[in-house]
């Protein structure tokens, strides 16, 4: 208990130190004039453009002096180029931007670089123009997935893509650009962005699930300012673990930041991993109406409206029988039936596993007579098992490993050569050395968002929120979202939340229709 006790408090303090001791800014550190411009003890850096917040005097020697180093490392300057794209009915001119902010603790010694993508259209009245910030997750992966697949300029075609598709980018005809400026961030040791510490305890409090909320939060702040961007409106938008980490910047940027936010848009969020974790029999409820929206789509188009008997019996009958357990025998074999009958899954499986599947186990049981499994991201596209006679799992992600290598070539190619940004080292569209190294305890507990967006949206009742899901997505499946957004309290009702399902999977956006229905409901919320 003791060793326990002294993990739990070692996590803790990395979380606190980073979230008292990183700030951004574009310029050479220098010591603070007074201690009173300080940020107090057990709160977020102030990210102050200027002198505040730096330090006294001798923190600006320990910052020359970590110079050189940091240098080494230090990303080429920001390249702004005049770019358009023709499109239908309209031509839209902007200036794009690749760049960095450099993060500092609050010493002033340097720590990261981290990369941003801007287009900002020509014309537009800063003021009155908003801006969106918009992220992946992983944790450990680049924004590249939001930015050629759905909402940039130029876009990637995802639907059908294999490794070897051609990485030529086309022009977006649904980009959000039209009515929101766009900035994409890359979390650091994600697409170029980089550690210019050599200290290892200083890099492990950005693989922290605060540590990094707060160190991007920063960063849209320092981007507002550097812009001149402050009394823009301004919303954020998060895909995957942007779930978890996108609701922490909201909240960060409140309370820490100074800067208000009018929305947030999550796709494919994951909220809370409770859910998802032990014995919890919520990640059974969640996932079984995308199990069967996979079923039924094998027969014929599918929409959310097909499956409300599914939604009615997995918060029902279902869970009152998963409840009982296994030592009723007679619930458990009425809902391992009738599992097997809305999956398609062989009933004689279903029983042998009581009805509970796992989302592996579903992945290769739904068409193992073929040798086939099901995506993760999009479970109605399948691929082959490569080992199918084995008897453990040994297969990846049909729907999803073969957008590796288009995707990072589009996105080298255009920061390079059309953006004119070109920094040495390697992009990294999904870390493994992030998403290895991160810390995701708060002690015992596994994180959640469902607490940040119960805080934020009790704080400003004119923040909204919309949530796009896709059908067949059982990475994050739907229902889990629709389950906690129904556990909201009033205040927070359907007039300010919106849970949007389409047929597609975790990137639904890769499917025309899809795509264009999610960006009307995102372009009514803005404007």
């Amino acid at each position: 208990m003791a060793n326990s006790f002294a993990t739990q408090l070692t996590a803790a303090l990395l979380v606190a130190c980073l979230a008292t001791a990183v700030r951004a800014d574009d310029e050479t550190p220098q010591p603070s004039p007074s201690p009173s411009a300080q940020a107090p003890s057990g709160q977020n850096p102030s990210g102050q453009k200027g002198r505040a917040g730096r330090g006294e005097t001798g923190s600006g020697a320990n910052a020359a002096a970590n110079a050189p180093a940091a240098e080494q490392h230090r990303l080429p300057p920001d390249s702004t180029t005049k770019q358009s794209v023709a499109l239908p009915g309209r031509t839209l001119a902007f200036s794009a931007t690749a760049g960095s902010i450099r993060v500092f603790d609050d010493k002033g010694e340097p720590l990261a670089d981290i990369a941003y993508t801007s287009y900002q259209l020509d014309g537009a009245e800063k003021a009155s123009r908003p801006v969106t910030f918009l992220f992946n997750g992983g944790p450990g992966s680049a924004s590249a997935w939001l930015q050629f697949g759905n909402v940039g300029p130029w876009r990637l075609p995802f639907d059908g893509a294999v490794a070897s598709a051609s990485p030529e980018l086309q022009p977006n005809a649904d980009t959000w650009l039209d009515f929101t400026d766009l900035v994409f961030i890359d979390p650091v040791g994600t697409g170029y962005s980089r550690f210019v510490t050599t200290s290892e305890d200083a890099r492990k409090r950005f693989f922290t699930v605060d540590g990094d909320a707060n160190s991007v939060a920063l960063v849209i702040r320092r981007w507002l300012e550097k812009y001149d961007r402050l009394t823009s409106p301004k919303y954020v938008a998060g895909e995957s673990y942007g779930g978890i980490r996108g609701p922490k910047v909201v909240r960060n940027l409140q309370m820490q930041q100074g800067v208000g936010v009018r929305g947030l848009i999550l796709i494919s969020p994951v909220l809370d991993f409770r859910d998802y974790t032990g014995s919890s029999l919520l990640q059974y409820v969640a996932s079984l109406p995308t199990m069967t929206a996979v079923a039924r789509q094998a027969k014929g188009p599918v929409t959310r409206e097909d499956l409300a008997d599914v939604e009615s019996y997995a918060r029902g009958d279902f869970l009152l029988d998963l409840v009982k357990g296994q030592a009723d025998t007679e619930a458990t074999a009425r809902l391992a039936d009738k599992v097997a009958s809305l999956t398609g899954i062989d009933p004689a499986v279903s029983r042998r596993l009581a009805g509970r599947f796992d989302i592996s186990e579903f992945r290769r049981e739904f068409d193992r007579k073929n040798g086939k499994v099901t995506g993760r991201y999009d479970a109605s596209i399948e691929g082959f098992d490569p080992y199918p006679d084995s008897s453990s799992f040994r297969f990846n992600d049909p729907s999803g490993d073969p957008l590796m290598a288009p995707l990072t070539s589009a996105a080298v190619d255009l920061t390079t050569r059309r953006l004119n940004w070109r920094p040495d080292g390697s992009y990294h569209l999904l870390s493994e050395s992030v998403s290895k190294g991160w810390e995701f305890g708060h002690g015992i507990s596994p994180p959640e968002s469902v607490t940040q967006l119960r805080q934020m949206l009790a704080l400003d009742p004119k923040l909204k929120l919309l949530i796009g899901h896709g059908l067949f997505d059982l990475a994050t499946p739907y229902f889990a979202s629709k389950i906690i957004l129904d556990q909201l309290p009033a205040f927070a009702g359907p007039g300010r939340t919106r849970l949007a399902v389409y047929p597609g999977g975790h990137m639904f956006y890769s499917r025309d229709g899809s795509r264009q229905a999610f960006r009307k409901e995102v372009e009514a919320l803005v404007k």
